[in-house]
């Protein structure tokens, strides 16, 4: 059993610097052609913690891994963003966003009745243990992050006993989904042939990078790293010294944003700030000289913080643990089916290609912290359009949860 962090983050250096040494080797070609590599980054944590080898109850890997390094990421990953490429790719990607937050919406009703009908004792609740209200607080995860499912948990009263099988189907299920993901940018050109995309915007937008790229490439220096490292961790500085007063002058101004029934409280959650002024810096870092550290590699350091926090995020599931609640996985399982599928007819019918059916399904389901991730997965240049519409999923999140609740206790009554 490893606990300490300092053990665990090197088994988890290790176990990134194993997959990425095989995923060079000839023999493996074949393998890592169907597994995406990223996969393996998530997947093998979680089965170390599912099997007993590691235990996370104590662990602040992942707080270290989101807060600071996630913003880090961020910054280096827009310091080459071509802010008039991603708007010449057209509204499918706010379309396709918009239906990923419909498929959450209705599909937590549309899971719960399916489910109820097979065991109706799940709507016999009564009071606060209520089903619908512990689902409201996925709805809210899943439409915009951490803030938002706090947000449900507060306003719906749910059984702060009961939170913990929430949170549980909500990380298994979620991260489910992204593993398929992951696995479907193998096949990405097969998919959009059959979705008949049409993927020069994209194509475009990922060969001015690659440009940019190739022409300012060179041999880094140690006067490029200290450049890169101030960059990034100035700017997380700078994040998580302005979050909190944003926040503050929010709750000044707008009082009536601290009383959790008020349907925007989550842009009181200093998180969501910290991920827009990382933004901001690396937006506005791409219109300056800074953006030249592009070509000594700092977007490939920002994928490096990604893999790390991908790695963090896979220890929070444990496979085994779920086992123990089937009606609720069942309930999540379907509910994220209907997202994915209403999520796949859409696409089918703009000629959508992949890449925004993943990146809008991810900038809601898993927000900042896993958009730019399945987006830098296609292309480390397209990060930037994962990590814009994560900061459009916190904006819509609350009223989206709350509306998806409501329709979940119409179901209810």
């Amino acid at each position: 059993m490893l606990v300490s962090d300092a053990v665990v983050f090197g088994t988890l250096a290790l176990v990134l610097g194993l997959i990425f040494y095989t995923r060079q080797l000839h023999t493996f070609k074949r393998f890592y052609s169907i597994v995406p590599a990223v996969l393996l980054c998530y997947l093998i944590p979680s089965l170390l913690v599912s099997t007993g080898v590691i235990d996370t109850t104590d662990s602040n890997l992942y707080t270290i891994a989101s807060r600071y390094l996630l913003p880090a990421a961020l910054i280096l990953m827009t310091l080459s963003i071509d802010l008039k490429a991603i708007l010449a790719l057209g509204p499918k990607a706010l379309i396709l966003f918009i239906t990923a937050t419909l498929g959450i919406v209705l599909g937590g009703p549309l899971a719960l009745f399916l489910v109820s009908l097979i065991d109706p004792s799940l709507l016999g609740l009564e009071g606060s243990q209520e089903l619908w209200r512990g689902l409201a607080t996925i709805a809210g995860s899943w439409i915009g992050g951490g803030a938002n499912q706090a947000t449900m948990l507060e306003v719906f009263g749910y059984e702060r006993s009961l939170y913990g099988s929430m949170v549980l189907v909500d990380i298994i299920v979620a991260n489910i989904w992204l593993a398929i993901l992951m696995m479907s940018t193998s096949k990405k050109k097969e998919i959009d042939r059959w979705l008949k995309a049409d993927t020069k915007a994209i194509d475009t937008l990922q060969a001015k990078v690659e440009h940019y790229q190739n022409e300012h490439s060179r041999v880094t220096s140690t006067f490029d790293f200290m450049g890169i490292f101030a960059i990034a961790f100035a700017g997380v500085g700078l994040a998580h010294f302005l979050a909190p007063r944003i926040v503050k002058s929010l709750l000044f101004t707008f009082p009536q944003l601290e009383h959790p029934d008020n349907v925007f409280t989550s842009l009181t959650s200093e998180f969501l700030w910290m991920v827009v002024v990382a933004t901001a810096i690396g937006i506005g870092a791409s219109f300056t000289k800074m953006k030249k550290y592009e070509g000594a590699g700092a977007s490939k350091l920002g994928s490096i913080f990604i893999y790390i926090l991908v790695a963090t995020i896979g220890m929070q599931m444990n496979l085994v643990d779920a086992l123990s609640h089937p009606e609720l996985f069942a309930i999540g399982l379907i509910w994220i089916s209907f997202h994915a599928l209403l999520l796949i007819v859409v696409a089918k019918v703009i000629k959508a290609p992949l890449f925004f059916l993943a990146v809008g399904s991810q900038a809601n389901v898993g927000g900042a912290a896993s958009a730019p991730i399945i987006a830098s997965e296609f292309h480390p240049a397209l990060s930037s359009v994962g990590i814009l519409l994560a900061v459009l999923g916190y904006v819509v999140g609350t009223i989206g949860a709350y509306l998806c609740a409501i329709l979940m206790q119409a179901i209810s009554l």
